[in-house]
């Protein structure tokens, strides 16, 4: 088939189609291009084949939609159900997240969204807990979780660690994770980290009375991962941490599959270098839906406050392909941080309501009062926030508040 027959705008697609909407830039014909796309995304190459049976057209990948402006176009492909494997995230984005963003007739091509039919994405497990589970587990029920970065992100040793985390968790925070970067490494070894801080935990929760969680991070290759996994779960520890990105889809799945009694907590390290040129790569929600259908509880989706660079929109699609009605698929919790601190709380607040962790890591260790009472702070925010009275009002008579809107403002 030549790539123009696999472009035809009459096409109707079916419930059981799988379609991606790309946005496509090329100085060449648009339309022969997009059906490039469609082509080397499902049964095609650049040149006819001896090798090609009738039969195998029914395979074939259809353009139904062009929008073309200038040398860009949004493009929505259909792809046959009977392309892919079931239960095979990798499998599935060889194809529409492979060869084709290498092809010299592209560009530049941006995978922005993916419909999955029922039965495809059904065939993944989906989140163990989701956002019901995350509060019954927590015992949190109608507010946002508090939540904060161990900092230095690496380098402390596992008893400075485990104190920075009971400080955090006595001032006021729900949730202590790890950064992205800390593994297993000689100067903080896995096991010792995890021993020290769960006792640490305990004790805190004895003193305050709350529910408290700690988010270790697992990534590792991937039967070391599966072994940390197994470790937290041993060691009663409600949560594991994993880096989606770096230990790959694959890994991943695996990881979910071993069905631990754990929460999944992703964070997206890397993401970045797939998501955030605006007209080439994978577009986050991509990622976030693909999270969630492999099974993850938690993901980071950014802020449109803090450090990062999403737009309140960007967070807004992420938060949606999270939270919505997916074929009664569970909800993920969406996370929030990256250059957080308590005067963004009312605004995090008003984009994701309560359905939400926010998480300061600098906004609750570089307060000049220190972890502890910086994670008073926050609770102190979030508390004002839930009443309706603002953190100006809020603060005059809440120390721990107004010297950290003195120190960060509410921008």
């Amino acid at each position: 088939m030549k790539y123009i027959n696999y472009v035809n705008l009459s096409y109707k697609p079916s419930k059981r189609d799988l379609v991606c909407t790309f946005s496509l830039e090329t100085k060449r014909d648009i339309k022969e291009v997009a059906g490039a796309v469609a082509a080397e995304s499902s049964i095609g190459t650049w040149t006819e084949t001896a090798t090609v049976k009738k039969y195998m057209e029914k395979l074939a990948a259809t353009v139904f939609y062009l929008k073309k402006e200038g040398n860009s176009a949004e493009i929505k492909i259909a792809y046959p159900n009977e392309l892919w494997e079931l239960n095979n995230m990798p499998g599935i984005l060889s194809g529409i997240a492979g060869n084709i963003f290498g092809m010299k007739e592209v560009d530049f091509l941006k995978l922005k969204d993916i419909e999955f039919p029922e039965n495809i994405a059904k065939s993944f497990p989906g989140p163990k807990y989701g956002i019901e589970g995350i509060r019954k587990i927590t015992n949190i029920q109608n507010r946002p979780l508090v939540g904060t970065i161990i900092k230095p992100k690496i380098g402390l040793n596992p008893k400075d660690h485990a104190k920075v985390a009971y400080e955090a968790w006595t001032g006021g925070c729900d949730v202590v994770k790890d950064d992205e970067n800390l593994v297993g490494q000689n100067f903080n070894k896995f096991e010792a980290r995890l021993k020290e801080t769960v006792k640490l935990k305990k004790l805190a929760e004895k003193e305050t009375g709350e529910k408290k969680v700690y988010m270790i991070n697992v990534t590792a290759e991937t039967k070391d991962m599966l072994k940390r996994a197994k470790l937290a779960e041993d060691y009663g520890n409600e949560y594991l941490m994993v880096d989606i990105i770096t230990v790959g889809w694959a890994g991943l799945q695996t990881l979910r599959n071993e069905n631990f009694k754990l929460i999944m907590h992703a964070h997206r390290a890397g993401h970045a270098a797939l998501d955030r040129i605006e007209n080439h790569g994978i577009s986050m929600n991509v990622i976030a839906r693909l999270t969630r259908l492999i099974g993850c509880d938690q993901l980071h989706i950014g802020a449109a406050v803090g450090k990062m660079f999403e737009t309140r929109e960007d967070v807004l699609e992420n938060k949606k392909v999270l939270t919505d009605n997916f074929y009664g698929i569970k909800k993920v919790m969406p996370v929030s941080s990256g250059g957080l601190h308590p005067g963004h709380v009312p605004d995090l607040y008003k984009i994701f309501g309560k359905n939400i962790v926010i998480q300061c890591g600098g906004g609750i260790h570089g307060n000049k009062l220190g972890t502890r009472l910086g994670a008073v702070a926050v609770r102190q925010a979030i508390d004002a926030t839930m009443k309706g009275i603002s953190l100006k009002e809020y603060s005059k008579t809440h120390f721990e508040l107004r010297s950290t809107l003195n120190q960060w403002g509410t921008k």
